[in-house]
């Protein structure tokens, strides 16, 4: 079973699918191997969109992935040579909020997949009825410290809002009391 399916959260629901484009079977290590290598590599790659997170996961022994809320998802760079564009591969960076940056190779259809991420991050701020560039899980507003609590404890359960969020939250309106 793969990473993407045995990973989904409940009511996540796959999006969008990408995988490492087969021209990496004309790569002097693909040659070297007799393609085993390729193979490998383009068998364990998964890319996926979902309706809450971007999940990506690369390699079998040595594994590296990301999981990233739509929340925290500043942009996605594509980058392709002109055999790229020809063929329909590039190298994506994914950009999250704090910095984070993670690239990955020889993506097939790059593009798409970072269509599919505008699209699935502005279908959730507009679930909210929020800016598409407004951070999605914000603090509830509610005037009882008690309602706000339990509205945050809510979001955290259905899923709108990660436990570091949730935590941060508690801790504000903790503060306040």
């Amino acid at each position: 079973m793969s990473y993407v399916l045995d990973n989904l959260l409940k009511n996540e629901r796959i999006l969008h699918e990408a995988k490492i484009h087969w021209s990496i079977f004309f790569s002097l290590k693909s040659l070297l191997t007799l393609t085993i290598w390729a193979w490998i590599v383009r068998s364990s790659g998964e890319f996926a969109v979902t309706n809450r997170r971007v999940i990506i996961k690369i390699g079998i022994v040595q594994r590296r992935t990301l999981e990233l809320n739509l929340s925290k998802v500043e942009s996605i760079e594509v980058e392709q040579t002109v055999w790229g564009r020809l063929f329909g591969y590039g190298d994506i960076e994914v950009i999250g909020t704090g910095g984070t940056r993670e690239q990955f190779s020889k993506i097939g259809d790059p593009l798409g997949f970072r269509k599919a991420v505008a699209e699935a991050t502005e279908a959730v701020a507009g679930q909210r009825g929020l800016p598409a560039d407004q951070p999605v899980a914000l603090a509830p507003v509610a005037a009882d410290p008690q309602d706000r609590l339990a509205t945050a404890q809510t979001m955290r359960d259905q899923g709108l809002m990660t436990p570091e969020e949730y935590e941060q939250v508690r801790q504000r309106i903790l503060s306040e009391i």
